[in-house]
């Protein structure tokens, strides 16, 4: 069962004793999603891309999710985000994540993202959501479609099946040309199969407790 834990800046992450491993950072699970996926990616999607197309891989708590609706709501940009998750969460378990409270955003939005399975879902006027309750190598995506992709999954340590060449083949070819994709993990294997799969890639730095992490572009 997975075990609630509070992180540095007060927000909630899960461990899950399988697998081995926390959801998002102990040292700040909102200040994590916040440094690499919104200021590294949806802050970087030129304005007149619109509606922005969001793929993730791995919905997890939805805590990535929330903070694109949260992004959404706050600039006026339409974001119509997909995801895929395997393992979805349960609600009981879902109920005692604070990311509601820390982000002041309502339960019931919260809610809705993870009603999502296989099918859309408006939550609010500028953002959709839907996602795949399959793993990356079933998921079915339609070519050229996306803008950006939030790379989730857990560890290459503990899930390498998740972070091959191609898998990322089948992620690029998934995305518009010049789209972006950020991971927070920066070991060599991750950036060899990313660069095989050709994406171009740079190194930036990383939110508090980690040196560094990834931003990908397709060239």
């Amino acid at each position: 069962m997975n075990s609630l834990l509070v992180t540095s800046d007060g927000s909630h992450t899960l461990f899950n004793p399988e697998i081995g491993e926390h959801f998002h950072s102990t040292f700040g699970a909102v200040t994590e999603s916040e440094h690499i996926f919104i200021r590294a990616g949806l802050d970087v999607i030129p304005s007149k891309i619109k509606p922005i197309k969001l793929l993730e891989i791995g919905l997890g708590t939805g805590l990535n999710a929330l903070l694109a609706l949260r992004w959404a709501e706050k600039h006026k940009r339409e974001v119509n985000y997909f995801a895929v998750e395997a393992f979805p969460l349960e609600k009981e378990v879902l109920s005692n994540l604070n990311y509601g409270d820390i982000l002041g955003i309502d339960w019931e939005k919260f809610l809705a993202i993870h009603s999502a399975m296989n099918k859309k879902v408006r939550v609010s006027q500028y953002f959709t959501i839907e996602y795949q309750y399959a793993t990356l190598q079933e998921a079915a995506f339609l070519p050229e479609t996306y803008h950006l992709v939030f790379f989730d999954a857990f560890s290459p340590d503990v899930q390498p099946e998740m972070w091959t060449e191609d898998c990322f083949l089948k992620i690029a070819a998934s995305m518009k040309r010049g789209g972006v994709l950020t991971t927070y993990s920066c070991k060599g294997i991750v950036k060899r199969a990313l660069k095989s799969a050709g994406f171009q890639i740079e190194k930036l730095p990383g939110p508090p407790g980690k040196r560094e992490f990834l931003r990908a572009v397709k060239g």
